[in-house]
């Protein structure tokens, strides 16, 4: 009726446009000296024009707008095939219609794009060896997954509207986004990988959770560990058990013999010697793995990083390390283990150093959420640091291999971490801290 009532309207327009004219030339039409058979022909003619006129000027407005509406009508439809005839830019309307052609052709090709990244999607889903779920604000299921539909036991149809309760999952809804928990499913048991996250679909909030089994990766991770151990023993303890049993051997076939050396009490007190010098360094190691395995929770507090780092360089008498003013900040940590961290790196950076014209510098910059301490030598530099967060790893002799490590899980245990690395602009090395700020 919209329609029919526009067109209409073109056509009064153009009727009252042309009035004028038609009602000038009837009036001397009639009001002249004619025949009546001429005036009733050419009133007639007039008219029957008038009308026409109107009538084709009405058509030639309405009908590319139709031809308009159908375009659009087709697109809001998903139909991005259909093309206007005739579309030219020479005038207005062909431009018009130009533009709609070339709109057509992007959405077309936009919609092929996300039906080609659509089904990507369904098929990393449908192959990823990870359980997703999608909740809508009710918690009721909308989207699963193939691992999600193995580990609940049933297949999408019969899971798809139930809710978060009905499958066991309504925990994870709530609490920590990201934790690490044990249990126990239909298909399944052993430790998991939570991830939740909210997503917007048509303005109302959904869940996606993402659930991981970690029991293959901690077996093989626990495994290596396993293996890592086992070989640090047993080379230190064959290192250690080697001479112990060689000597004790040798001391055991000295008192075999009926007659014994002069200077067998001097071989004998030598040996027993290394047997209590080996057994004492293993004990060393043993002692030191243990202090390793122990490390406490930190203490969390406010520490002041300036004065940390002023208090730690004040320590180290060997070599007077430069500090380079950075901006006053404080770190929530603990700062006995924090200092303990610190020392282990000066010391390491004091000890790289050579003895004359070497110099430590010790600094602190805050990067955004971060706060960085930077300790740089001018030592020989690493050639390798790939063994440097390897426990009972070392290149200094009598080093334990430990105090790396150690400083390393006091990092990460604040939520920070740790790197050493070679120097760029000069010889020597850099071990940067970055800690939460």
């Amino acid at each position: 009726m919209k329609r029919l009532f526009f067109e209409r309207r073109i056509q009064i327009l153009a009727l009252a446009a042309g009035s004028p004219a038609v009602i000038t030339a009837l009036l001397l039409l009639w009001t002249g000296d004619y025949p009546a058979k001429v005036r009733w022909t050419v009133t007639a003619v007039v008219l029957l024009a008038w009308i026409g006129v109107s009538s084709l000027l009405r058509e030639r407005v309405a009908s590319p707008l139709r031809t308009l509406a159908s375009l659009l009508e087709a697109m809001r439809e998903g139909d991005f095939s259909i093309r206007a005839r005739g579309a030219r830019g020479e005038d207005t309307l062909g431009e018009v219609m130009l533009q709609v052609n070339a709109m057509s052709s992007t959405l077309r090709a936009q919609r092929l794009g996300a039906m080609e990244a659509t089904t990507l999607l369904r098929k990393v889903m449908e192959e990823i060896d990870v359980a997703i779920f999608a909740f809508d604000a009710e918690r009721r299921l909308r989207l699963v997954n193939r691992s999600g539909e193995k580990l609940l036991g049933h297949a999408a149809e019969k899971l798809l509207r139930r809710d978060a309760e009905e499958l066991g999952l309504a925990e994870f809804l709530t609490g920590d986004p990201s934790r690490t928990v044990q249990r126990t499913f239909s298909s399944a048991a052993g430790r998991w990988g939570i991830a939740r996250s909210v997503f917007r679909e048509g303005g109302l909030p959904h869940h996606l959770l993402v659930l991981t089994d970690l029991t293959r990766a901690l077996r093989e991770e626990e495994l290596q560990a396993w293996q890592r151990m086992v070989r640090v023993f047993g080379h230190e303890l064959n290192n250690s058990l080697a001479p112990i049993k060689s000597i004790a051997e040798s001391l055991g076939t000295q008192l075999d013999r009926p007659d014994r050396p002069g200077d067998w009490d001097q071989d004998a007190r030598h040996g027993l010697a290394i047997i209590a010098s080996r057994s004492e360094a293993l004990s060393r190691f043993l002692g030191a793995y243990a202090k390793l395995v122990r490390l406490p929770r930190p203490n969390f507090g406010a520490v002041d990083v300036g004065a940390l780092v002023r208090r730690v360089v004040r320590l180290e008498t060997r070599l007077a390390a430069s500090i380079i003013e950075g901006p006053r900040i404080q770190v929530r940590g603990d700062e006995d283990q924090l200092e303990q961290l610190l020392i282990n790196l000066l010391r390491n950076a004091v000890e790289a150093s050579p003895e004359t014209g070497g110099a430590v510098t010790v600094s602190w910059t805050k990067e955004e959420r971060q706060v960085a301490v930077v300790i740089r030598d001018e030592g020989p530099g690493l050639a390798n640091t790939a063994n440097l967060f390897v426990p009972f790893f070392t290149t200094k002799p009598g080093g334990s291999g430990i105090g790396l490590v150690l400083s390393r899980q006091i990092a990460e245990a604040h939520g920070g971490s740790l790197t050493v690395q070679g120097r760029s602009d000069s010889p020597g090395c850099e071990a940067r801290l970055v800690l939460p700020g």
